[in-house]
């Protein structure tokens, strides 16, 4: 047993960690056979459970989930989790070969080969439905390849990914956008049931004066590419984000001046708190309640904010007015949050809830029969653990659909 951790946790019968993980991970059985030293059957149970479990023991805000919830974190420190599980995942995701059961007879399509799309297609594949894999990108791992960094997530996991789902024969089609060419209607005709997992890939506007000047960039673009942008000597990243953060530290450490601007406090930043403590550490400069107005040409104008009661008691920031401040910067990084883009639903729309979602059933299938989706699509913008809970209850319910 390599990592001392191990001897310390409680093997608690109703854990607190398991519980609050969106996957549920089984932390004390996983414990249990890490100190017998059996990795591979820890291996397997965590994979079978998640199959990013090696990506997700990464990326995940352990504080708020299994790090934070641990029995002897009231009174001491808690057991880290995450990296005995890093430990067991990896072993076993580099090595295992998943056995695929007998053709049954059905098709699934599967549009986007990030999180869900790994996710489903392993699962799908493995009880023995034929896959095909649809993605407008030239690779498996859709954000883990082309919006988390590389000092965050080491790629090599996205090919083994893609190995994986190689060997268990799911067909990949690159270069595949969903639209007006390769149509949803297309894929219902062709397959028994399409699910839908393209990620919240739009990003937000921030509906003022300049933004479309060319010093302005989305923050989700430069991810994908940041060798491709010449970003100057100062960088400004608007958003309070993980894709904020992620850009900034990839600015940061593309020798700019990085800083962040963000309308609320750190305290109101949905990012992973971890996540800006290392952007601190890595050398970005943040400054809260400033809102941007305009962007001019080498320049962005703030605006300064304050966190406000309204009359149901709820915290709300304003814009104040005789504010203004001039800042100079070479690049604007927009990261003001993402949403899901409808247009892949074509002339094929299906009912929406009032913030634009589609409406799905238990098992996550549209008012398009045989339609199904998962993870922002649902969620919105999320984390990478919670698109692949998500991904678990549309398999079940494509498994249901499909009797």
């Amino acid at each position: 047993m390599r990592n001392q951790e191990a001897a310390r946790c409680l093997l608690c019968r109703n854990a607190r960690c398991s519980a609050a993980c969106p996957v549920h991970t089984d932390v004390p059985a996983c414990q249990k056979l890490y100190r017998e030293n059996k990795l591979n059957e820890a291996g397997k149970l965590l994979f079978d459970n998640n199959p990013l479990s090696a990506v997700t023991c990464q990326v995940c805000d352990w504080r708020r989930y299994c790090l934070g919830h641990c029995v002897l974190g009231i009174k001491g420190s808690p057991i880290r989790w995450y990296e005995i599980e890093q430990e067991i995942s990896e072993q076993y995701l580099f090595s295992c070969h998943p056995e695929k059961a007998e053709p049954n007879g059905k098709r699934v399509a599967i549009v986007g080969a990030g999180p869900v799309g790994i996710t489903a297609g392993i699962r799908l594949a493995e009880k023995g439905y034929t896959v095909t894999l649809y993605d407008d990108n030239d690779q498996v791992g859709g954000v883990l390849r082309y919006g988390i960094p590389p000092f965050r997530l080491d790629k090599k996991y996205c090919d083994e990914y893609e190995r994986i789902l190689n060997e268990l024969g799911v067909r990949m089609i690159w270069n595949s956008k969903v639209d007006q060419y390769l149509t949803l209607s297309h894929l219902i005709l062709q397959h028994d049931a399409v699910l839908l997992g393209v990620g919240a890939t739009k990003q937000n506007a921030l509906g003022i004066t300049g933004e479309d000047r060319s010093s302005v960039l989305e923050a989700i673009a430069y991810l994908k590419n940041p060798s491709g942008y010449d970003l100057g000597k100062k960088v400004i990243v608007i958003g309070g984000g993980n894709v904020a953060m992620d850009a900034c530290r990839t600015a940061v450490r593309s020798g700019c001046d990085t800083h962040v601007y963000y309308r609320k406090t750190y305290e109101n930043m949905p990012a992973n708190p971890r996540e800006v403590e290392e952007a601190r550490d890595d050398g970005v400069m943040f400054h809260d309640f400033k809102a941007p107005v305009e962007v001019k040409e080498h320049s962005v104008i703030f605006r300064d904010c304050e966190n406000y009661q309204d009359e149901n008691g709820r915290t709300k920031t304003r814009i104040l007015d005789g504010t203004d401040e001039e800042v100079e910067c070479d690049t604007l990084l927009v990261a003001a949050g993402e949403t899901i883009d409808l247009s892949v639903f074509g002339k094929t729309m299906p009912q929406l809830n009032e913030y634009g979602y589609p409406i799905v059933n238990e098992g996550n299938m549209t008012s398009i029969r045989g339609v199904f989706v998962a993870g922002d699509f649902i969620l919105g913008a999320k984390t990478v653990v919670e698109a692949v809970e998500s991904t678990k209850t549309a398999v079940a319910g494509i498994e249901q659909y499909l009797g």
